[in-house]
């Protein structure tokens, strides 16, 4: 009789410390071929392959110290690519102090808050899993409590001074209010906004040093880059107001002083909200495409964007909405078919190097999939990756537990291989 000779278990590379490599990583599908769907099959976005399609979409924590990570957030977000998710994003990361959401907000505006995050990125990349960051500036709803403080809408979710905020120092294209109760922003100056766009490019060049895989720039849900591209929140007179082309500027300029300080094989990601959900407020008579006389943010200007953003670089657009007004009127379930009317004016202008990622309420295994579902053309699908938030709160193997409902085999983590998923 032969007896097998054991083996040590290879380490996972390129980390300072020992753990057993993932080869293939969690989340793997085992048996590929065309009844594989979409969902579990690799995607690659200049030099990052991802082995599916799940994101971890970024999700405020309000846990940092003075915009550093902490072993909470290892373990937050650390789960994730234990259990399969192909990348990981971590949440709002402000590149200024006045830039965060709240006082605990994540930051990334000086150097000392690259150590704490290279340790989540090492942890991730131990598992064999992609990671990214979301770069942000809270602009006029900068400054705020924690959700879990808030006792009353208004007023009582301003964070003052006494707790950490900075309620007068906050900033915007114009002096315009977020809502009813909350401090009135600054308005920008020309040097100032000069000053924004250094900021994103310092805290991406902190990103590079510190590891991360991917970055996406946050111009979404009322935060300052959105602010600029609404004609609601944005009055102003100079060139980065009135025209689309004015508005979209500060977005145009970040995103190319990011892309310059980043290497040429790392994948860059925007997000925007598609549409402000602020149609209702307006009067029917205005022609829906008529870009520079638009009376708010709406899907065919975030088409046209798409277009110009394929052009400067960006790799994907991740499509969300809403967030600029308190009176919107937000239809979440019709966020997967917006991200697909993106994708289908990409496809039908050439630019197919621009992907789409898709959000709003996936919390099914069959919303994941048919997300990304491509057909026999291979153009079909409303989106190329699904970036998930909630979800995952409350299911941390939603990767595993939706192979298991789809019938995929899937690699698990090697340490659970006892404990396979079962419906």
């Amino acid at each position: 009789m032969t007896i097998k000779k054991l083996t040590a278990s290879a380490p996972a590379p390129g980390v300072p410390f020992y753990t057993p490599a993932q080869d293939p990583p969690a989340g793997t599908a085992l048996s590929p071929g065309h009844d594989v769907p979409t969902l579990f099959t690799p995607l690659t976005l200049r030099g990052l392959t991802l082995q599916n399609r799940f994101v971890v979409s970024p999700m405020c924590t309000y846990s940092a110290d003075n915009g550093h990570l902490t072993d909470w957030h290892l373990v937050h977000l650390g789960a994730f690519a234990l259990r399969g998710v192909a990348l990981t994003i971590v949440e709002a990361t402000a590149v200024a102090p006045n830039g965060r959401i709240s006082p605990e907000d994540s930051g990334l505006w000086q150097d000392s808050q690259i150590a704490p995050l290279k340790r989540i990125v090492d942890f991730v990349h131990s598992q064999g899993q992609k990671i990214g960051i979301q770069l942000a500036h809270a602009g006029r709803k900068a400054s705020t409590v924690a959700p879990w403080h808030v006792t009353e809408r208004g007023r009582h979710e301003v964070a003052d001074a006494d707790v950490g905020g900075w309620p007068k120092n906050l900033v915007a294209p114009s002096a315009i209010a977020w809502d009813n109760g909350f401090p009135t922003p600054n308005e920008l100056t020309v040097e100032q906004i000069e000053g924004v766009v250094r900021s994103f490019a310092d805290a991406a060049r902190r990103a590079v040093e510190a590891g991360f895989d991917t970055i996406e720039i946050h111009g979404a849900h009322g935060y300052l880059i959105s602010e600029f591209l609404s004609p609601i929140t944005n009055q102003r007179k100079d060139h980065y107001g009135g025209s689309f082309t004015n508005r979209t500027r500060l977005l145009t300029e970040v995103v190319k002083a990011v892309r310059n300080v980043i290497p040429s094989t790392m994948p860059l990601f925007v997000r925007i909200s598609a549409t402000e959900w602020m149609e209702h407020a307006h009067s029917s008579s205005s022609p829906s495409d008529a870009l520079d006389s638009a009376e708010s943010w709406t899907i065919p200007q975030s088409k046209q964007l798409a277009l110009d953003l394929a052009d400067l670089g960006v790799d994907l657009l991740d499509v969300s909405s809403g967030g600029n007004n308190p009176l919107q009127k937000v239809e979440a379930q019709k966020q997967v078919d917006i991200a697909g009317e993106i994708r289908a004016e990409l496809l039908k202008q050439g630019k197919t190097s621009l992907k789409i990622g898709a959000v709003g309420l996936v919390y099914t295994a069959e919303r994941a999939r048919d997300a990304v579902q491509l057909d026999a053309d291979g153009q079909t699908a409303k989106a190329d990756l699904v970036f998930v938030a909630r979800q995952f709160l409350r299911e941390p193997e939603f990767v595993l537990t939706t192979a298991a409902k789809l019938g995929v085999k899937v690699q698990p983590p090697i340490q659970y291989h006892r404990a396979p998923y079962r419906l």
